[in-house]
């Protein structure tokens, strides 16, 4: 079994410290091949009650009581026990996502430096003092929510438990955490590791289920005083709509449909390994994949080749086989994919990558459209999948008009030598984040991470996480 290695029960939710046997369950598949690999719980209401309790005690207690330094020395301790178990998180990541191994093995790495990271901001989140009248000292603080809700992704579950629970724990929140019914398994792992480096019980509780029943239980909970978010925009709208009852912020991160653009003064040896591994990244599964590839005629013949070639030598399948693309979560997100090239059907396909002859599981072959007019479907919509279109441009103006022409806002790369056009494009793009001559892909745990528009609001990673973690308090004392 996968989890065996952390001594978790078959079928359990974690709460107020404890593996809690859940009533009913969910089969969990691996996509490279669609075998068996163990069951999950499947919780609801009731589940949710309870650790959104369990957390509540821990805010008063153990966990509340705990100075900065002190929680600070125990994301620590999580951070190095994760590495310590990087290959183990590895390879039950690549089993119940899909992903090759080394994508896999990078997710765990960033885990890891997640939680160093926040552990050595913990006691860095300072108040200040504001000059005000005379006989007044004015001062602020920044204070835990209390209990936050952390609903997270099947496609990157390690990296969001860093960048989000890190982060609120990092705050003095406690937490109640619901994982993506498709993708549970290492956030199950990663609670037994928090819990064995010494993250009192109630600090962090996870429910699995499905996200109409334990989701939607914890995003309309009285008792959550914050919750975060990352996945669909429909799902986004939904959560944030059942927050609102209760009048709590949210943390948004949605879709994308992030263009790079190129010039025709662009060192292109360095920017097509950008090009490229930004689309199939995940097998495209990433909110933020770049899966628009704008390009200056002048150079757009010879990019087209390059990335052309580039494709033809991609290799598909299983995860464990470690090639470069592995395959999709599940049958309904291939057919998701699949459904948008068959509405690509009136485009040109540069080129295709291979899938293994032995590859069983929820495979599509990585696809390049090219000449692909900027209002089609696939230059709008967010595929979710191993896709990218070329779509040629004249001049900057036409390529800033392209490159904010869609509902989305996440993430933008520009490949250019010329500095001028490097800021104004940069103070232009619609974006969360801009990457000039490099694309990040989200960027490292350090850089705020977040969209405007449909790809969502709130800012994750970094010192931005921690403001968003916590509310300001303003103190006016007279004393004449």
């Amino acid at each position: 079994m996968p989890l065996k290695p952390f001594d978790i029960p078959e079928a359990c939710h974690l709460i107020e410290g404890a593996w809690i046997r859940g009533e009913a369950t969910i089969q969990v598949t691996n996509p490279s091949d669609g075998a068996s690999l163990t069951t999950i719980a499947r919780g609801g209401k009731g589940q949710i009650d309870a650790a959104v309790i369990a957390a509540q005690v821990a805010r008063d207690g153990a966990w509340g009581k705990m100075t900065a330094a002190e929680r600070g020395r125990v994301l620590n301790r999580i951070g190095h026990a994760v590495l310590d178990h990087i290959d183990t998180l590895a390879q039950i990541e690549a089993l119940d996502v899909g992903k090759p191994l080394k994508q896999a093995r990078a997710d765990a790495l960033a885990l890891g430096r997640y939680m160093e990271f926040y552990g050595g901001a913990a006691d860095k989140i300072h108040g200040e003092t504001i000059p005000y009248l005379d006989g007044y000292t004015v001062y602020t603080l920044r204070e835990p929510h209390g209990v936050t809700g952390h609903i997270i992704p099947w496609n990157y579950p390690m990296q969001i438990i860093g960048r989000s629970v890190g982060a609120a724990l990092a705050m003095g929140n406690a937490c109640v955490l619901k994982p993506a019914e498709d993708a549970c398994l290492t956030a199950l792992a990663f609670a037994a590791i928090a819990m064995k480096a010494g993250l009192p019980a109630g600090a962090l509780n996870v429910v699995t289920g499905l996200g109409s029943e334990a989701g939607a239980a914890l995003a309309a909970h009285p008792g959550v005083q914050h919750m975060s978010f990352t996945g669909s925009v429909r799902t986004g709208e939904m959560i944030q709509a059942a927050a609102a009852k209760n009048v709590i912020p949210v943390t948004l991160e949605l879709g994308g449909k992030s263009p790079q653009l190129v010039f025709d003064d662009a060192d292109l040896d360095r920017a097509l390994p950008f090009l490229i591994n930004a689309g199939i990244q995940n097998a495209g599964q990433t909110c933020s994949a770049s899966s628009r590839i704008l390009v200056q005629r002048s150079v757009y013949d010879e990019v087209s080749a390059r990335m052309t070639d580039a494709y033809r030598k991609l290799r598909v399948g299983p995860a464990i086989s470690d090639l470069d693309v592995g395959p999709l979560i599940s049958a309904r997100q291939k057919k998701i994919v699949t459904d948008f090239l068959e509405r690509g059907a009136d485009l040109p396909i540069a080129a295709q990558g291979k899938i293994a002859t032995d590859a069983k599981g929820h495979y599509v072959q990585p696809t390049l459209f090219a000449d692909v007019p900027p209002d089609h479907t696939l230059a709008q919509d967010e595929v979710f999948g191993p896709v990218q279109v070329l779509i040629p441009f004249d001049d900057e103006t036409e390529a800033l008009h392209i490159a904010n022409g869609t509902d989305y806002g996440l993430v933008a790369g520009i490949w250019t030598g010329d500095g001028g056009r490097q800021m104004r494009l940069a103070k232009a793009l619609k974006s969360g984040q801009v990457f000039i001559n490099n694309y990040g892909a989200g960027g490292g745990v350090e850089l705020p991470f977040g969209g405007i528009g449909k790809s969502g609001h709130g800012r994750e990673k970094g010192f931005e996480a921690l403001y968003g973690f916590s509310t300001l308090k303003t103190v006016a004392a007279w004393h004449g």
